[in-house]
């Protein structure tokens, strides 16, 4: 849950109206609390002469008298004192944005505006890059050359296939519960974005590494599929720290590979090999625009069941 102590009012119904409204992650309100903070901070320094560090005491008055100026003055700043790249501050201009298109549409009911100053606001351009991703090869090598004597090897095995073969994000995989998966249909529930579900079949090889990981699981009362050594719900960080012992044993280190390049892994190796449409791809990966599933397919299939039953990733199995 985002601290709210240091906050003023106006912000601190911002961030209500998207955890309660628009129904936001916890994820997605923090980074925009912190780019919110960060230009509440540069207003509070450049207008009212302050260097302190909290904003709970800046007026509403100074937010409302904000000019198109003084956020390419904040982005300017960005760039220059805090080395940010293109990528940030767009991330900065959609956090300034959704601010105050909501003071001036009254989502923000105890303030509004009439005017909206960053109206005509526009994104730095990005440069276009190819993601990151194992080819076929190496990702076969990421499973087939983990540690078969380590004591959480099913459980590190399965988690792997999950990521290669169905392109789950981090957070997704580490909040899968046992009764999200269905055995008799082969499918798994999945939590996305903004709370958004969706239903992807699981192929041969996801199904076998599931069962194989569940004989050796043990009984808990904890729902969470995937378990600590303490019997607890898998953290982020060691899932990523299961993804990097892999890519360091195949001696891929130091590329910029991580769980998140899986998930790119996943798309590749499915547009590659299942002939998939964009809009089913778009579905598996559950993204909210097509146009961010472009950079991996340009080719038109049938259904999601085709697809992830495609990957060739499907007839890995533990040993």
């Amino acid at each position: 849950m985002t601290d709210m102590t240091d906050c003023p009012d106006y912000l601190e119904e911002y961030i209500y109206y998207l955890r309660d409204i628009k129904n936001r992650s916890e994820h997605t309100i923090e980074s925009y609390y912190i780019d919110l903070r960060l230009f509440l901070r540069f207003l509070k320094l450049d207008k009212l002469h302050d260097d302190s560090d909290t904003i709970a005491d800046i007026p509403y008055d100074t937010v409302a008298k904000v000019t198109l100026k003084d956020v390419y003055a904040y982005l300017s700043f960005s760039a220059k004192e805090q080395g940010n790249n293109e990528k940030t501050r767009a991330r900065k201009v959609s956090s300034i944005k959704g601010f105050y298109n909501a003071l001036c549409g009254g989502k923000i009911v105890s303030y509004r505006l009439d005017r909206n100053p960053v109206q005509n606001l526009e994104k730095p351009k990005l440069k276009k890059s190819q993601p990151k991703y194992l080819g076929l090869d190496d990702s076969k090598r990421l499973v087939e050359q983990m540690d078969t004597e380590d004591p959480f090897y099913k459980r590190d095995f399965c988690i792997l296939m999950l990521f290669l073969n169905c392109g789950m994000r981090l957070s997704e995989l580490v909040g899968l519960n046992v009764n999200d998966i269905d055995f008799k249909d082969r499918t798994v529930r999945v939590l996305g974005k903004g709370n958004k579900e969706r239903i992807l079949h699981l192929n041969e090889g996801c199904a076998r590494a599931v069962t194989d990981y569940l004989e050796v699981r043990g009984e808990t009362d904890e729902k969470a599929l995937f378990l600590s050594k303490r019997k607890k719900r898998i953290g982020n960080r060691r899932v990523e720290q299961i993804v990097d012992n892999a890519i360091t044993r195949i001696g891929m280190d130091g590329r910029g590979l991580s769980t998140h390049k899986l998930r790119h892994t996943a798309a590749t190796l499915m547009y590659q090999y299942g002939n998939v449409d964009p809009m089913v791809l778009k579905e598996i990966l559950g993204h909210a625009s097509v146009s961010t599933t472009e950079i991996y397919t340009h080719l038109t299939n049938d259904n999601v069941r085709t697809a992830l039953d495609a990957n060739p990733m499907s007839g890995e199995r533990s040993k």
